[in-house]
């Protein structure tokens, strides 16, 4: 049995990797690294973080984890 292996490209994938994330009001906006914005996030209680490929937001006793297309890809409890 043989299998081949295909690496992704991400500019096939039309990805792009979080250069930084800014708090502006209620919004957090995050862009790439030709600094256009990929996408806008509601602050909730404020930008907890973010690294090249999530942006992290505090909401509550919640920790939600969006994508660098703003999809919402997980939410952890803060344990208070």
């Amino acid at each position: 049995m043989v299998f081949h292996y295909q690496i992704l490209n991400p500019q096939i994938l039309n990805f792009m990797a979080i250069a930084t994330a800014v708090q502006r009001g209620s919004f957090i906006y995050v862009y790439d690294e030709k600094n256009h914005v990929l996408t806008t996030i509601p602050a909730r209680d404020g930008l907890h973080g973010y690294t090249s490929g999530t942006v992290s937001v505090k909401g509550g006793s919640f920790i939600f984890n969006y994508d660098e297309r703003g999809h919402l890809i997980s939410t952890t409890p803060t344990g208070r």
